[in-house]
């Protein structure tokens, strides 16, 4: 028993966001009917062959659904997608901002053939307002929502190396979702949900924003390291590069003390408060660097660890794949895919259930059975 077992979720999806949402849903025991289209389907299916033959960003986000091709230019097509929405409980799409009201898939139409559907569209800018109709993609949010304008160096700005855009998206609609769920069960009815890719990133970027407000200086783009605390950010090693992170007076003060091996540093009117230490950083990073360069990694972190203070090695994707504690947390398991097994992180669950790892589907494989299963003839199909 999952807590979303016996939702069915119909998803007109693609890129990242939506399925990315959906997918949190079939992890939890939701099914999810993916929708296609019949030539190439989803396009993140084409952005790469990095996963043995796969798309990285699909097999990321589009495990345990089901494949139905539909040409939604088609009437007929069109009709079978209403017929299965008349028997689900969400419905999620991510097309042009009107597309599926102009398809007659608008949420207000919907739920009078179903009064307890969850419509959620999620798009670039939201309804409304001067910048509906513009195209958004990730890269292009993050500027837009201000956040090339904090991440980076000092000379110039860095994009986030993961789709944080996309990701702040599709977990803010997996919310709304599963809040929308606890409310029918208490009202009956269904609800629509609207999420923008900017709102979404808005909301992320809460700490610069207060920062900042009234006019007042934003956080400068610090590199990797924090743009306000100090020290907290990387720092080299004998052998390598470690991370360190001082949140508070009594870190700073067992740093000095134990580490640097000048407790009286720690008084010092220049670093004796966080505010202060960020002000005087180009004076204070230099002693911290020359303490820890004369140490491995591995004595380095040692000495950190011992002294109480936050560390972080500085891994690639091979030392995360080989992580010690995910591996010693059983966090890895297995999922199938048109090309074969490939591991997976298991999703967070209560200790009561599993989640789903069921196989990413290729192009159409479902179709055939889910018209079956709804009672729909489809000539070509």
């Amino acid at each position: 028993m999952r807590p979303l077992d016996e939702i069915l979720v119909v998803s007109l999806e693609q890129a990242i966001a939506a399925p990315y949402c959906t997918r949190l849903m079939a992890d939890q025991g939701a099914r999810v009917i993916k929708v296609e289209r019949p030539d190439d389907g989803d396009f993140a299916r084409g952005y790469d062959t990095r996963a043995r033959g796969l798309s990285s960003h699909f097999v990321w986000t589009n495990r345990s659904k089901e494949s139905l091709t539909l040409d939604l230019k088609d009437g007929t097509d069109l009709a079978a997608l209403r017929t299965i929405l008349k028997s689900a409980d969400v419905f999620v799409q991510n097309l042009a901002p009107g597309a599926a009201r102009r398809l007659g898939l608008g949420s207000e139409e919907l739920r009078a053939a179903n009064p307890k559907l969850i419509t959620c569209s999620i798009s670039g800018y939201g309804a409304g307002g001067p910048d509906e109709t513009r195209k958004a993609y990730d890269l292009l949010v993050q500027a837009e929502a201000g956040l090339l304008s904090v991440t980076g160096t000092a000379d110039e700005m860095a994009k986030s190396g993961i789709s944080v855009v996309d990701i702040a998206a599709g977990v803010s609609a997996y919310q709304a979702i599963l809040n929308a769920l606890l409310m029918r069960h208490k009202t009956g009815k269904g609800d629509d949900i609207e999420v923008s890719m900017l709102e979404a990133m808005a909301e992320w970027m809460g700490f610069p924003l207060y920062y900042a407000i009234d006019g007042q200086t934003p956080p400068q783009r610090s590199g990797a390291s924090h743009a306000t605390i100090c020290p907290y950010g990387p720092f080299r090693t004998a052998d390598g590069m470690i991370f360190l992170a001082i949140q508070n007076e009594r870190e700073w003060r067992l740093l000095a003390a134990n580490v640097l091996g000048d407790a009286g540093l720690a008084e010092d009117p220049r670093f004796s408060s966080n505010e202060r230490r960020s002000a005087n950083r180009t004076e204070l990073e230099p002693k911290i660097e020359s303490a820890l360069a004369a140490l491995t990694t591995e004595d380095a972190l040692a000495l950190l660890d011992k002294a109480g203070i936050g560390t972080a090695r500085v891994n690639d994707m091979a030392e995360l794949w080989n992580h010690p504690q995910l591996a010693a947390r059983g966090r890895w398991a297995e999922f199938g895919t048109p090309e074969g097994k490939l591991p997976g992180l298991r999703p967070i669950t209560g200790a009561s259930w599993d989640a789903r790892l069921d196989p990413v589907p290729a192009l159409g494989e479902h179709t055939s059975a889910i018209l079956d299963e709804f009672g729909i003839k489809l000539a070509d199909k």
